[in-house]
């Protein structure tokens, strides 16, 4: 399996934010499945410094970059247009049970 740490940021337009809490809940509905799957491994939304939610920041891991990619291509953050810039690198994540 790959893993592969994300950090999103939202676009920054006047609905922005309105998109993001339209589509939330199946956002998160999607992670759980992930989760239940053994792809999602951590994550949660980055805030601005008055608290306003500006991005996501999580770790998954898939078996290569193609099932990574096919999983994002669907994802209600992406295809709603609330995550603008999108960085994604493989990563090695510590197993502190090893």
């Amino acid at each position: 399996m790959k893993q592969y740490a994300v950090v999103a940021h939202d676009y920054t337009d006047e609905g922005a934010l309105d998109r993001r809490i339209a589509c939330r809940q199946s956002h998160l509905e999607g992670l759980r499945r992930l989760y239940q799957q053994g792809s999602f491994i951590s994550g949660g939304v980055m805030l601005n410094d008055d608290g306003k939610m500006i991005g996501s920041n999580a770790h998954f891991q898939f078996i290569d970059r193609n099932a990574f990619e096919a999983w994002l291509e669907q994802e209600p953050y992406v295809t709603q247009k609330v995550w603008e810039h999108i960085d994604i690198r493989e990563v090695k994540l510590f197993d502190p049970t090893v």
